[in-house]
């Protein structure tokens, strides 16, 4: 802690004037509160998950037994958008093994579906206020071009964040380095001229060195479903496909192209789908029937309800 008392000084003073506080869960202690918002936020960005689903799903689950007593298609109905629906099943199952009250150590955190190091560690941090450094995205870069790592493994970037952490105030610290991660030490660009660390920086003078990444290779699809409306409903099914699995979609079908009806273009993940939608009369399986007016409340895929332009 010594050797780094100074930088620790500079980093929390750059925080308080320029951290993002208002944040509503860095507003609260509830473990429950913190932890949901850790698994919106993987994959989603921070607005999405500040000005809509968080606290939407709050005033509907506000206590993690509110949640464990709910049912899941409620709960996928609500994170219908957000993407990556296996957060949601995990959360729910999560909250169906923890009824009285999340862990409070990292162990036993990790024990949960689908937390893992970061998860884990943010919320004994944040929400329990425990001396655990924290390492995510924007961490790790801070981190890396701070003490000049390159191609190093993951757990040698959580050796110098446990090394580098300021154990009087590890919540504050944590949260700065997330925070100019995000704000100075970006992916694009780094500011260095106004970063609280620029003074010990190795990596100032060459910043991009430490976040060349492979390009993204994603796995171009072309799918096609069917919609039957019948007395103002339509024929939806249960997905049984790893993309929109638990979630109700259109059927899948054989193109016909006199029954066309249009296409659109739609990404998920690593997928980038070509999506066609056609006119059909009659559908295979269990179907379930859904009144177009609860269509958009219906525990129903992000692509779903974009085809939702074609049977209005």
């Amino acid at each position: 802690m010594s050797s780094y008392k100074a930088v620790h000084k500079t980093l929390l003073s750059w925080y308080e004037r320029e951290g993002r506080h208002s944040l509503p869960w860095r507003l609260t202690d509830d473990i429950y509160h913190v932890y949901l918002s850790e698994i919106m936020l993987q994959q989603t960005q921070v607005n999405r998950v500040r000005d809509e689903y968080y606290p939407l799903f709050l005033e509907k689950f506000p206590t993690i037994k509110h949640l464990a007593d709910a049912d899941l298609n409620e709960v996928l109905s609500l994170w219908s958008g957000l993407g990556y629906y296996r957060r949601a099943r995990n959360l729910y199952l999560s909250a169906k093994l923890s009824k009285d009250g999340l862990p409070t150590s990292l162990k036993e955190l990790k024990s949960l579906p689908g937390v893992g190091d970061y998860t884990a560690s943010a919320v004994c941090s944040f929400a329990l206020h425990q001396s655990v450094p924290v390492v995510d995205t924007n961490i790790s870069r801070v981190l890396k071009r701070h003490f000049g790592l390159l191609g190093v493994k993951d757990k040698i970037i959580w050796k110098y964040a446990e090394k580098f952490l300021n154990i009087e105030q590890p919540r504050a610290h944590n949260l700065a380095l997330m925070d100019l991660g995000s704000m100075i030490c970006t992916l694009k660009s780094a500011e260095c001229e106004i970063c609280p660390l620029e003074k010990n920086c190795q990596g100032k003078e060459e910043p991009t060195l430490y976040t060349q990444t492979k390009k993204k290779e994603y796995i171009k699809m072309e799918l096609y479903f069917g919609v039957l409306v019948q007395e103002n409903k339509i024929a939806l099914k249960f997905s049984d496909d790893n993309m929109y699995k638990d979630m109700l979609t259109l059927p899948k079908v054989d193109p016909l192209e006199e029954n066309f009806l249009g296409s659109f273009k739609h990404a998920y993940t690593k997928y980038r789908l070509d999506v066609n939608i056609y006119k059909i009369e009659e559908i295979d399986g269990e179907i379930v029937w859904i009144d177009l007016e609860e269509f958009d409340s219906a525990p129903i895929s992000s692509l779903t309800k974009k085809a939702k332009k074609f049977f209005e």
